[in-house]
């Protein structure tokens, strides 16, 4: 299992939760909202292009849009692989924090 970055992770679980609406500005704002962090357009694309590069994501482009200059959207889909290795970052962090609760109430 390859380790992904913490910012790899937060992005792959942002398009998991997003379901079918991620796109570069929604992922970004999403990511914002969730961690009380601002994350730069780069902070984002970064990870999104690593991850469709190792197929975790893909990369569908939309129909360009009707405003000045009609650029197409592209949007992400996790993939088969994308599922097992966020699977497996699940099943290895709950074993590495087993006890945690119980610990430090």
């Amino acid at each position: 299992m390859r380790l992904l970055t913490r910012q790899e992770e937060l992005v792959l679980l942002t398009i998991f939760q997003l379901k079918g609406n991620s796109y570069l500005v929604r992922i970004r704002e999403f990511l914002t909202e969730q961690t009380g962090r601002d994350w730069s357009i780069s902070s984002v694309y970064v990870p999104l292009s690593r991850l469709a590069r190792e197929d975790y994501l893909r990369e569908i482009v939309g129909q360009p849009t009707a405003k000045r200059g009609g650029k197409a959207i592209k949007y992400y889909e996790i993939t088969e692989a994308g599922m097992v290795v966020l699977r497996e970052l699940n099943a290895l962090n709950q074993a590495m924090s087993k006890g945690l609760q119980t610990e430090f109430k």
